[in-house]
């Protein structure tokens, strides 16, 4: 299905053409239908020739009004620009001509209209004259036109046939499994509860489904769903629907916001684009000039950052940063138009939704990696993506890049066999893949080894680090940190080394001087294995060296005895408790002719060790 959008001129006759094809006034207001002067979005439904059905969404044309206007237009695939014959080209036809070129409307049709109120034929061809000129340099050069008489029925039938002949050269929208329907209005219906309407894009719903709303984040089901009066399960792209919703009130949804699937689409108080100034902008924008900002149906206000220029004259681009008052949900590519308080600026085409910082000025790796993303083939841009965020996963590059996620992985696994990326996990799955740019894995590479070698200089004695102290300096999370390591290890660049990680070359030397501080403590506790000296001093690397090499059995903070005392002591109280059930401390004290000082933490060890569990004062076999 196709949505059609009208532009035009106050007065030329969008609204009344709209009912004279469809047989419904999109004039819904009491005060538009005194005034006789669109005041919001109207909609209405046609079925063309061929059977294709087409929704129409009928926008104001007063200049006091542009911002519904703009609200109207987002989401259409073919714009209807109306000129009425006894008026030809005025302000608001050229204001809303450059809007439609600024949001990359490419499919439009002129309809000439009042052709009734013009007797001499050759008037109505020097009107069709006027608005090629108007054309001329616009993406609607050398569009079709047809003229009409809403009043007398003159030239319908050919509007409704140019109608169907563009559509049939009309791509559908994409399905990228990422439903967005921008909110244009929201009203309660008795019984049913809240409605909301909008155009569907970039995804499907169906009744039942959860939504979110961003920027809000508010959630609710969708009970039901229409589509011109008729009830659906669900509904594709390119759909005008009305969402029946639970859960939700009519004041928690107002015009702006973005009805989705949960989870995926952020808000952003800054973006970078490419932003192009319409040929007959009051002024120059200068660098940091506040504006009005509009995309789909959501408005606010904010102000310009210029990356590559002081200021831009009308006609010209360049790039920019755009700092937004209150939070819009957007995606790569979205079009959107810049304001002041009356003129139209500009318009430009989302290339980066969030990035992380704000930029330098004249920058040239800001202005490269910008250029990149905004013109790059689909491969380039997911690798720009990925030098930028890696490590990221799927669903981020395909919400970044405004790509399915199927392209996305078709795309990685060329980058992959060339070598230009480096996925971890598997592209069928998307939570268990990761991505880095070639660039982007070499210095995680290097971070490893720096990381690795700096604790084996700060612990020599120790066989490696703890897999999580690696993971803190390499500052991933820890699904992340799984996927790098298998990786680093498959590389040769750590080495798994039960339960520590070290670098390959690792391996502990002590030095004569650690050697023989070793043997002595060693020696001083095997002269009295059952009660060893508790004051021998010994460095505590040298002692967590002894430890993990199998030498001693360190029973608290100050009892230590050789592994052999250990395992003696512990197979006598086994024993004992094998014969006897359980034991108590002066029972072992006795049995080992120790002192309490060391019974006591060696029962108490046994215990976190799993051989004895404590039963008031006795200890029994787990």
């Amino acid at each position: 299905m196709y949505v059609i959008g009208t532009a035009g001129h106050v007065d030329h006759g969008k609204s009344t053409l709209v009912k004279a094809l469809t047989n419904i006034d999109p004039d819904r207001l009491p005060e538009e239908k005194e005034r006789e002067m669109t005041v919001d979005l109207g909609f209405a439904w046609l079925t063309l020739p061929s059977g294709r059905e087409v929704s129409i969404v009928d926008v104001p044309g007063h200049e006091r009004f542009i911002k519904n206007m703009l609200a109207g237009v987002g989401a259409i695939d073919l714009a209807l620009l109306i000129v009425a014959a006894d008026e030809s080209v005025m302000p608001q036809t050229r204001e809303h001509l450059a809007i439609l070129d600024l949001l990359r409307i490419r499919r439009g049709l002129v309809v000439i209209t009042k052709t009734d109120l013009v007797d001499d034929a050759e008037l109505v061809e020097l009107v069709q004259a006027e608005v090629e000129d108007a054309l001329a340099d616009t993406a609607f050069a050398a569009c079709p036109m047809v003229a009409v008489s809403a009043y007398t029925g003159a030239g319908l039938d050919d509007l409704r046939a140019a109608i169907d002949a563009i559509l049939d050269d009309t791509e559908t929208r994409r399905d990228l499994g990422r439903p967005r329907l921008p909110v244009d209005r929201c009203f309660t219906v008795s019984g049913f509860g809240t409605v909301v309407t909008g155009t569907l894009i970039d995804g499907s719903v169906a009744v039942g489904q959860q939504i979110e709303l961003a920027p809000s984040g508010r959630q609710a089901r969708i009970r039901g769903l229409q589509s011109h009066k008729s009830r659906l399960d669900a509904a594709a792209p390119g759909v005008r629907l009305a969402m029946n919703l639970s859960g939700i009130a009519r004041d928690d949804v107002p015009r702006g916001e973005v009805l989705t699937n949960p989870g995926w689409l952020r808000p952003t108080r800054r973006f970078d684009a490419n932003l192009r100034m319409v040929r007959g902008a009051p002024h120059a924008l200068k660098h940091n000039e506040g504006v009005t900002f509009h995309l789909f149906t959501s408005e606010t206000t904010g102000r310009v950052r210029l990356l590559d220029a002081d200021r831009l004259p009308p006609g010209s681009e360049g790039w920019v940063q755009v700092l937004l008052d209150e939070p819009v949900p957007m995606v790569k590519g979205d079009f959107f138009v810049l304001r002041s308080a009356e003129d139209t600026l500009g318009g430009g085409q989302v290339a980066d939704p969030n990035p992380r910082r704000r930029h330098r000025r004249f920058a040239p790796e800001v202005l490269e990696r910008l250029t990149m993303l905004d013109a790059g083939a689909s491969a380039d841009v997911i690798y720009t993506l990925a030098d930028q965020l890696g490590p990221c996963d799927l669903p981020t590059l395909s919400r970044r890049s405004n790509l399915s996620e199927s392209e996305i992985r078709e795309r990685l696994a060329a980058l992959t066999d060339a070598g230009d990326v480096v996925t971890l996990g598997e592209t069928g799955a998307p939570a268990d893949a990761v991505v880095y740019s070639r660039r982007g894995w070499d210095i995680v590479r290097n971070q490893a080894q720096v990381a690795l070698q700096a604790y084996h200089n700060q612990y020599p004695l120790r066989r490696g680090a703890p897999p999580q102290e690696l993971r803190s300096r390499l500052r991933v999370s820890q699904p992340v940190y799984l996927r790098a390591a298998a990786r680093l290890a498959a590389e040769g660049v750590i080495v798994d080394d039960n339960g520590v990680v070290r670098t390959s070359d690792h391996s502990v030397q002590l030095s004569e001087t650690r050697q023989q501080a070793a043997s002595e403590y060693l020696a001083a506790l095997a002269s009295e294995p059952w009660s060893p000296p508790t004051d021998r001093p010994v460095e505590p690397e040298l002692l967590a060296y002894l430890q993990e090499r199998g030498d001693v059995v360190k029973v608290n903070e100050s009892v230590v005895f050789t592994a052999a005392a250990y395992e003696e002591m512990a197979a006598r109280i086994v024993a004992h408790l094998a014969e006897n059930g359980s034991v108590t401390v002066a029972d072992a004290r006795d049995l080992l002719g120790a002192s309490r000082k060391y019974i006591l933490p060696l029962l108490e060890y046994l215990d976190q060790q799993r051989i004895t569990r404590r039963v008031g004062d006795e200890r029994v076999l787990r």
